[in-house]
């Protein structure tokens, strides 16, 4: 998710406008049609401002001094985490349907397909995720400060009777449980991951890359995004329906045009239905 590109056509059309604003108060007269003219394109301009700023995560929910940062969580198919992971963003951090960052995805092996691509399992064997060593995750842009509730919540999602992810008919190192920060163990809030780990009753495990599963070992690896970075998903695996849990309902199924209209998803070269 880059949003620097977003910023800086914000921050041109501002810098560009401010001058003519300025000149307006200047005047002390009615405006002649060349200052209506420029009245109405600012006007323009800081609505647009406006929307994209309400739009971006990266402007409107990192606190000053508290950067956001990527991260990934991994256990069993993503399609369910995706959607507690979105829940937790509405509840842990306010966010709206246009400021979603949680995205359907994989991470944690050695290698890409061509392009650096990598693609769930498809016909054309082009880039697939598990021969190659990947892992289902769901990535997400969350301030460094929450990356402890996350991982509470992540622990949250397995079985708490078994310790194992709720879907255990799924088998490989596919469905492996993981997650990724920057720097893996040597992030500045590995402790705060370390403690929800220990509060349920799991070990955490440098990831070494093309890890296998975990079933039954209640492990988690932890990876290094540097290292070991988050590849999206096609987008028909965003906002999906899973096995575990009633339909979430077309309002959460649109999501995903949603997302990809506004550019918090993209095309990624693997098969799918964009």
């Amino acid at each position: 998710m880059n949003f620097s590109s977003l910023f800086s056509s914000v921050f041109l059309s501002v810098t560009v406008l401010t001058p003519y604003l300025v000149q307006g108060y200047q005047a002390n007269q009615p405006p002649q049609q060349p200052a209506l003219s420029r009245r109405g394109l600012l006007a323009t301009a800081a609505a647009t401002t406006a929307a994209a700023l309400l739009s971006s995560p990266r402007q409107v929910l990192a606190d000053e001094g508290d950067s956001l940062t990527d991260v990934y969580f991994g256990v069993g198919c993503f399609w369910h985490i995706q959607h507690e992971f979105i829940e937790g963003e509405r509840n842990i951090l306010g966010r709206n349907d246009h400021q979603l960052t949680a995205l359907a995805g994989y991470a944690g092996g050695k290698e890409t397909g061509s392009e650096g691509r990598v693609c769930y399992h498809n016909f054309q064997r082009l880039a697939d995720y598990g021969k190659m060593g990947h892992g289902e995750v769901v990535g997400m842009s969350i301030p460094e400060s929450k990356i402890g509730d996350f991982a509470d919540l992540y622990f949250s999602l397995f079985n708490p009777r078994t310790k194992d992810r709720v879907d255990p008919q799924d088998r490989g190192g596919e469905y492996r449980s993981l997650l990724g920060l920057p720097g893996g163990t040597k992030h500045p809030s590995y402790p705060s991951v370390e403690q929800a780990a220990k509060k349920y009753g799991f070990s955490l495990e440098a990831g070494k890359g093309n890890d296998p599963d975990t079933l039954g070992k209640q492990l988690v690896y932890v990876y290094d995004t540097k290292k070991f970075p988050f590849y999206q998903a096609e987008v028909y695996h965003q906002y999906h329906d899973d096995f575990q849990s009633p339909p979430y309902g077309k309002a959460y199924n649109k999501l995903a045009d949603l997302a990809l209209d506004e550019g918090r998803i993209k095309t990624t070269g693997c098969p799918d239905r964009v």
